[in-house]
């Protein structure tokens, strides 16, 4: 029961991150340098790629690592927000 809580919130904190990034992009209108979204681009597309596995494998630590830089990449000062079931 404790590792699918775990896992439950370690999710949600990922899609949380997302909708940010989704936000950052779609809703400000600040100019951004083309190196820096190839990276975020590159570290989201990675992180889904991995997801997105058709047997069901993949590693919740890629995820996560890949989904974060993407968004400290894209949002310089992120708010620290805890996550609980």
């Amino acid at each position: 029961m404790y590792i699918v809580r775990t896992k439950e919130i370690r999710l949600r904190r990922i899609q949380h991150l997302a909708h940010e990034i989704m936000d950052e992009v779609n809703l400000k209108e600040v100019e951004r340098q083309s190196e820096e979204i190839r990276v975020v681009i590159d570290n989201l597309s990675r992180a889904v790629g991995d997801l997105a596995d058709p047997f069901g494998n993949y590693s919740l630590d890629y995820i996560e690592e890949k989904v974060e830089n993407a968004h400290s990449q894209l949002i310089k000062n992120p708010k620290k927000i805890k996550f609980y079931l």
